[in-house]
This record gives C-alpha cells, structure tokens and sequence, in this order.
C-alpha cells in the first residue's frame, strides 16, 4: 500500500516569519552592542519611561480636577458651550493618556529586547538599527530602511 506524501505548500507568510524568527536568533548570537550599550540604553528607555508615566500621573489628576469641578457647578453659573468646552478637554485627556500608556508598552518591549539580547536589531530585515536612530527612537524595531519600505 502506497503512502501519499502531504504537499502542503508554505505561505508567504509562514515563510516571512520563520526568516524573521531565523534573523532574531542569529541576532543573539551575532549582537553588534556590548552589555555597556546594552545598559546605556535601557537607561534611556527607563528614564523616557519614567517620564511618561509622570505624564500619565499628572493627566490623570487634571481629569479628576476636572470632574470635581463639573460635579460641583450648578445649573444657573453653567453654560452649555462650558459644558461642552469641558467633555472637549475630558475627551483630549483621554486620548493624551492612551497615547502615553501606548510608548509605555513600546518601552517595555524595547526593556524585553535589551534582557534577550536582540535589542538594536530589525525585526524585518534582521541588521544592525543604527545608534544614532536607537537614540533619538530608543523603542524602534526597525531600521530606516524598512520604515521607508513600509511607508513606501
């Protein structure tokens, strides 16, 4: 009796990922940053970090006090337009915040990189990110040039 042999074809996708994965864990092996590099920017990303969540604390504050001062307004020393002016502000706060809370999450994720070892290497194209970009955008996981194919 003849066994078939499953022709299952890969797709681009899984093909894409498993060259990705492949390009990491050379990465690992390969990294161009020593631990001093590694430490320099995980001070840079905590320091970024800790002033993102001070920017987060201090948001967070200015919509209390603005609660706080809808709940206590009556209806005769309030305008609509007031009204509206604030939910206008209560909204932009939020947006402000989600936004904050969003760069965190990029910044742990960066942190996760820096303990793994692949920090500063594309998670595209699997080269070097220059210093100077990891720097200005300590976060990124893409070099330029995989930016401006991504745009492009």
């Amino acid at each position: 009796m003849a066994v078939k042999k499953s022709s299952k074809k890969r797709s681009a996708s899984e093909a894409s990922k498993e060259e990705a994965g492949s390009a990491q864990a050379e990465a690992r092996t390969n990294t161009w940053f020593s631990d001093e590099d590694f430490e320099y920017f995980k001070q840079i990303i905590l320091s970024r970090r800790m002033e993102a969540v001070e920017d987060i604390d201090r948001m967070r504050m200015q919509l209390d006090d603005v609660r706080e001062q809808a709940e206590n307004d009556t209806a005769y020393s309030f305008h609509m337009a007031d009204a509206g002016t604030d939910a206008m502000e209560r909204e932009k706060l939020y947006l402000m915040m989600a936004r904050q809370k969003k760069y965190v999450g990029y910044l742990d994720r960066a942190l996760e990189r820096i303990r793994n070892k692949t920090y500063g290497i594309c998670r595209v194209t699997g080269k070097a990110i220059s210093r100077e970009r990891l720097e200005v955008v300590p976060h990124t996981e893409m070099s330029i040039e995989a930016k401006a194919k991504q745009k492009g």
